[in-house]
């Protein structure tokens, strides 16, 4: 090796690691966007354990849908563009409605992205939702009916 080159040591190499950005609310105006009302990000260690939490939301979603539920009752954990998202599939998935498999995957440390099929009478229909976990508990920040 020559004094010209130089040796680039692994230690010094800093990875690059992805943190969330929690979603803005469309559903708010500019003023939720000041520092002392945005939400703040949190660790995995500081969420309610995924899996879990995950498919007893999907299980409220589907009891929104049949009625036996208020859309008020998902507040705390969605954002309300997102549920103004599980209010326009009311209509579309009243009927007698079954969790077949949740799938869960985990771009980032924070977000989790989960699809969910379900058996909406003789049909199969695919659920897509977005969590983020922000002030410690996941928020839905999307949700999408297929």
């Amino acid at each position: 090796m020559t004094n010209n080159q130089t040796v680039i040591s692994t230690e010094k190499v800093l990875k690059n690691k992805l943190y969330l950005v929690p979603a803005v609310d469309k559903e708010f105006g500019i003023e939720w966007l000041h520092p002392k009302f945005s939400p703040i990000p949190s660790g995995l260690s500081e969420l309610p354990e995924v899996s879990r939490w995950c498919e007893s939301f999907v299980i409220r979603v589907i009891e929104v849908w049949s009625g036996r539920r208020s859309i008020s009752q998902l507040s705390g954990n969605c954002h309300r563009s997102a549920q103004k998202q599980i209010l326009e599939h009311v209509s579309a998935a009243t009927q007698k409605c079954q969790i077949r498999k949740i799938y869960l995957n985990q771009p980032i440390e924070g977000v989790v992205e989960v699809t969910v099929t379900l058996r909406v009478i003789d049909r199969v229909r695919s659920l897509s939702l977005r969590l983020e976990g922000v002030d410690k508990r996941w928020i839905c920040t999307d949700l999408n009916l297929i």
